[in-house]
């Protein structure tokens, strides 16, 4: 944890401010390894404060180290009264503030400038260290063996998608997750052309095409992978589909590396699928940063800034033919200097039950 909390300090020595208010947690989790519900962080020049209510104060004094750790009700006022003469003109915090947070912040911090930090320390979190890597490794581990077990659970005209979701979900806790990291997306026939079909009580049938986007959290950390199989007879042209797509995952795979522009990491799948004369049917970015937050930047569009190595990066193309089916297959991957590691290893050629 020192080491994210001395970058923490590089960083904001590059800003015109004079310390950073941490108030989301997932960041004070990084920075800390604190994972209670209540606690705030603060970090200057010459303080790191770490500050949280009774029900936590035993445990913080176990978890954190390298900060003061502070019992209060009131962290803005013990912040205030502590560093009342430290000459901090200018202090960044966390953006994702309520209007309420921030008016009392106004009225704690009055006389100085209070600067909203937007992704400051999100973008330290886009490079993974060793350990956070084989976290995720070990969370898209679980995700990998629920997909091979829910291949046998799953019986043509008696299970439903929320059966399937149920499944996978009390699956990945039997082998230790700690939870879903999102509301997964179970879609079967023609609600699989949905990118975001959530789970419903329809019954999967023989000769459809089921998709299920899961993953579950492990030591705080996610998994995220996409399948997609079929039921019973397949179609040509459903097989030609399904070839698309996984072609362009592998594009990617083959492709990305330390230095690959974020709009080329999304450009060599698509192009893929275009050449296919599937363009217009994907309709979503390629992926996303994963980490702590299912969702993490990087994002994927018109960026021409570079992939770094230790970034954790998904790689999700997809064909969806609105009435008819959808396709998407979803890898995790580890970004290196030379290329990439795929981090979910569940078969991904078709399978049909």
């Amino acid at each position: 944890m020192e080491n994210r909390v001395q970058k923490l300090e590089a960083a904001l020595a590059k800003t015109d401010c004079d310390a950073v208010l941490v108030t989301n947690l997932k960041n004070i989790y990084y920075l800390t390894g604190f994972s209670g519900t209540e606690a705030t962080v603060f970090i200057s020049k010459n303080r790191r404060l770490f500050l949280t209510d009774s029900r936590y104060t035993l445990i913080a004094k176990g978890v954190v180290k390298g900060f003061d750790i502070i019992e209060t009700r009131d962290a803005l006022a013990e912040i205030a009264k502590l560093t009342a003469d430290d000459q901090l003109v200018k202090i960044g915090f966390d953006d994702q503030v309520s209007y309420h947070y921030f008016k009392t912040l106004e009225k704690v911090f009055v006389g100085r400038s209070l600067v909203p930090m937007t992704e400051f320390i999100e973008k330290i979190r886009m490079i993974k260290d060793a350990g956070e890597i084989e976290t995720i490794r070990h969370a898209c581990s679980i995700s990998d063996r629920a997909f091979l077990d829910v291949l046998d659970f799953i019986k043509p005209g008696k299970t439903s998608e929320l059966d399937v979701m149920n499944f996978l979900d009390a699956r990945m806790r039997q082998l230790g997750a700690s939870g879903a990291s999102f509301d997964f997306i179970i879609a079967s026939g023609e609600r699989s052309a949905m990118p975001h079909g959530v789970a419903s009580d329809k019954i999967i049938q023989s000769g459809e095409t089921l998709t299920m986007d899961f993953g579950c959290y492990y030591n705080h950390y996610v998994s995220d992978m996409t399948r997609t199989i079929h039921i019973g007879q397949t179609s040509d042209e459903e097989r030609e589909i399904y070839d698309v797509a996984l072609r362009a995952n592998k594009a990617l795979i083959e492709a990305a590396k330390a230095g690959m522009s974020r709009i080329d990491y999304d450009r060599v799948p698509r192009q893929v699928i275009n050449d296919a004369g599937y363009g217009a049917h994907f309709t979503h970015g390629i992926g996303h940063g994963i980490g702590l937050d299912i969702h993490e930047i990087p994002y994927f569009g018109y960026s021409d800034e570079p992939i770094e190595a230790g970034m954790v990066l998904t790689d999700e193309p997809g064909i969806y033919l609105d009435g008819k089916y959808g396709v998407r297959i979803e890898d995790d991957l580890v970004v290196t200097e030379t290329g990439c590691e795929v981090l979910t290893l569940a078969p991904k050629e078709l399978i049909v039950l």
